[in-house]
């Protein structure tokens, strides 16, 4: 997919179909903040995955959910929600998947329900803070709004999608989650200097994230502070295959091509099919979302609302953060998760996904789009 996005975002600004102009606006200023916090959150976990700091995690958990499978299964949620929210879908997905894979590999459990919880919790949970999820960014500087005031209006949407989504998963998954699991003994990481200095980047991360720091800055600086000790106590591990620059090469495509279509019609046509219904525009932004990619679908929505207000904004935000649940490409955390998946050896199938997102991904998104007309 990603070799046709660029060829396609390629095509738009070549042939000027995408003017010079708009293109820049679009490819540059407002896509780089999003592609370098890509690249620099990719690179830290995948170097917090080598120092162990995922292990660690895991075994935290698995004395905490006191052999448990149903205990572990809460608490993972518990978790995830909490990352997402302070620290956006795509670290949950990078930092926290790693956690969960390797948990349910030490434990002997199915991997399944609890990696698809993260990615689940990763999207759904991203409703409460500007933070939570770039296209909350973006929202927040169009509506010029406040922290407090997004907060507030999300607020029971975002608690109403956390619970559907729990309840749905562990209903689905039940079978697998009775039963009880040994509790492993702790293991020491194998360079404790590495591993405290990862831990130290991923903890300064959290905290810049939430003093304000762009998220792009923040990550770049926590990876930084790896790659420096890893340079030092582990260069073998340096390599040019940490930067995911099939996935920065795919958005930029996607931002793009979805730039092109606005300028030629497409934004109108968005506009004019939004001012049907909020419900309408919550559905058209979700199937958006899993058409061409979250952040892309937002950008497109974003027409539909005048510069400075919030009218119809969050209706688009419940869509495009929750709605991508059935295609792989949907958000860039499940290209992400998806990632870290397969380099745990779980391969998850783009129609397996799909089935469960259509199962349950509808029930979400109305539950929370019910809470926000309150």
């Amino acid at each position: 997919m990603w070799k046709y996005a660029i060829l396609a975002g390629a095509l738009a600004v070549v042939t000027g179909w995408l003017p010079a102009g708009a293109a820049y606006e679009v490819g540059v200023t407002r896509a780089l903040p999003i592609l370098g916090f890509l690249v620099a959150i990719t690179v830290l976990a995948e170097l917090a995955d080598i120092a162990g700091v995922f292990d660690a995690a895991a075994d935290r958990c698995a004395r905490l959910a006191r052999g448990s499978t149903a205990a572990l299964f809460a608490l993972v949620a518990v978790l995830a929600t909490a990352t997402t929210i302070g620290m956006s879908l795509d670290t949950t997905a990078v930092l926290l998947t790693p956690v969960v894979l390797a948990l349910t590999a030490r434990l002997g459990l199915a991997p399944l329900p609890f990696a698809l919880l993260v990615i689940w919790l990763a999207n759904t949970a991203s409703l409460l803070l500007p933070i939570s999820n770039l296209t909350n960014l973006l929202a927040l500087q169009h509506s010029r709004m406040s922290t407090v005031e997004f907060a507030g209006r999300m607020a029971l949407p975002e608690l109403v999608a956390v619970t559907v989504t729990v309840v749905f998963l562990a209903i689905l998954f039940r079978r697998k989650l009775i039963g009880r699991y040994e509790v492993p003994e702790t293991t020491p990481p194998a360079d404790r200097i590495a591993f405290g200095s990862c831990v130290a980047a991923c903890l300064g991360f959290v905290v810049a994230v939430t003093a304000g720091v762009p998220p792009w800055l923040a990550a770049t600086l926590a990876a930084l502070v790896a790659l420096t000790v890893f340079a030092v106590r582990g260069r073998k591990h340096l390599r040019w295959s940490l930067f995911p620059w099939r996935l920065v090469l795919m958005t930029e495509g996607l931002f793009l091509l979805v730039a092109a279509l606005v300028q030629h019609g497409l934004g109108s046509l968005l506009t004019r099919w939004a001012d049907h219904s909020a419900l309408l525009t919550t559905l058209l932004a979700a199937g958006a979302g899993n058409l061409v990619n979250n952040l892309p679908a937002y950008l497109a929505m974003e027409t539909s609302v005048p510069a400075g207000s919030s009218h119809g904004l969050f209706e688009i935000l419940l869509g495009t953060n929750i709605g991508p649940l059935v295609t792989m490409w949907g958000s860039l955390a499940t290209l992400l998760w998806a990632d870290r998946c397969r380099a745990r050896g779980v391969r998850v199938r783009p129609a397996t996904f799909a089935a469960i997102g259509l199962a349950g991904m509808p029930l979400v998104l109305l539950g929370a789009w019910a809470a926000l007309q309150v």
